[in-house]
């Protein structure tokens, strides 16, 4: 709709390290393996009680992204409350380590947290009023621009 409660992202980070044995280009793999399931239900579930919300609901606000040169996860939730973007956030980036380190013995990686997310301080959408008056500036330099090509 035209009023929008602003939302709110925070980032939870996680990093693939490889254990004894292990081979850091492995650890890269299975970062961007691991980070294709992190918003799968499989994984979803299990964090749906720390978010407080269903895990449908968790995959409407939760994206994951990779590094192609770093076996890390970023793990960002949005919602319109500071606290639970990262409570969210928090919560899947759990999840998905505590289940990736179940086959920790087999895949010779383990996933560990690097970085919690804290909530925002700023929303990460501008708020109604700061896009009304952006868009009101704009339809006024049009309307403006319109009347100087006009012909006379």
């Amino acid at each position: 709709g035209a009023l929008q409660t602003p939302q709110y992202t925070a980032t939870s980070y996680v990093v693939a390290v490889p254990q004894e044995k292990g081979d850091p280009a492995t650890a890269l793999g299975f970062a961007q393996a691991y980070g294709r399931v992190a918003t799968q239900l499989a994984v979803l579930g299990d964090a749906q009680v720390a978010a407080g919300m269903s895990a449908t609901e968790l995959q409407d606000k939760v994206k994951v992204a990779t590094s192609p040169d770093a076996p890390m996860i970023a793990v960002s939730a949005t919602t319109d409350k500071p606290s639970s973007a990262a409570i969210t956030a928090n919560a899947v980036a759990r999840s998905l380590s505590t289940g990736a380190n179940h086959s920790k013995d087999s895949t010779r990686i383990k996933l560990i947290p690097f970085s919690r997310a804290l909530p925002p301080n700023d929303p990460a959408s501008l708020s109604t009023g700061v896009t009304t008056l952006v868009g009101g500036c704009a339809g006024g330099l049009l309307g403006g621009l319109a009347l100087l090509v006009r012909p006379r």
